[in-house]
């Protein structure tokens, strides 16, 4: 590992989380139809938990359930972003659909088995953008477990000009964490079926979320 690789991994991941912590506290923020996850946690059952990849940036703060595992790519930017939610006391699996797939899936179909919830960006990390991926099908076909899409916005930010248009929220505007309704994968319907109703799920999700930051009379960036 290069030494500039080295400085960036000792001094990024503690001025991220610092920068994202203070980012949140200086917005006001709601959350939306969080009484799902919360009947599930009070009943002991878990969840799958899918965003869109560019909304990353202060998801950290929409889980506030018992634990849970984030998938994260093992690039050199997961390694970034792995050591960032060490800060937030959140553990990673690592790998994606374009490296250590295999061997990533396989440890998220064991934690199935655990006490955790799973969440995943399931267009991520290269995209297409906000187009699912194979994983979070499978992973909800194979474990039976519920999927509850949930989607971020805020009123004040900029875009980047990557694949995703990944979201910078600034401060001192509105942010909407919102979670939509919880989705299972059935046998008689197939995976395309499914697929399609969790895309549109996630889109409602999404949309929902705009409204909300709208009823306050303001846009989404």
């Amino acid at each position: 590992m290069k030494i500039s690789d080295r400085v960036l991994l000792c001094l990024v991941p503690p001025l991220a989380s610092f920068l994202i912590r203070l980012i949140y506290r200086l917005n006001r923020v709601e959350f939306v139809g969080e009484d799902v996850l919360r009947a599930f946690w009070k009943s002991g059952e878990h969840m799958i938990l899918p965003y869109w990849h560019e909304q990353t940036m202060l998801m950290v703060f929409s889980y506030r359930g018992p634990k849970v595992n984030v998938l994260i790519s093992e690039s050199k930017d997961g390694e970034l972003l792995s050591r960032t939610m060490r800060y937030f006391d959140i553990d990673a699996v690592r790998g994606s659909s374009s490296r250590g797939g295999r061997a990533a899936f396989r440890s998220l179909v064991s934690l199935t088995q655990e006490k955790v919830d799973i969440v995943l960006t399931p267009d991520g990390p290269r995209g297409p953008r906000r187009e699912l991926k194979d994983g979070v099908i499978q992973l909800a076909r194979l474990s039976g477990r519920p999927v509850v899409p949930m989607a971020f916005c805020c009123s004040r930010g900029f875009r980047f000009s990557s694949w995703d248009r990944f979201l910078f929220p600034l401060p001192f505007g509105r942010c909407v964490y919102a979670f939509g309704t919880p989705l299972y994968f059935t046998k008689e319907e197939g995976v395309e079926r499914f697929r399609a109703r969790l895309s549109q799920a996630m889109e409602d999700v999404h949309q929902h979320a705009h409204s909300v930051l709208e009823g306050h009379g303001v846009s989404a960036v």
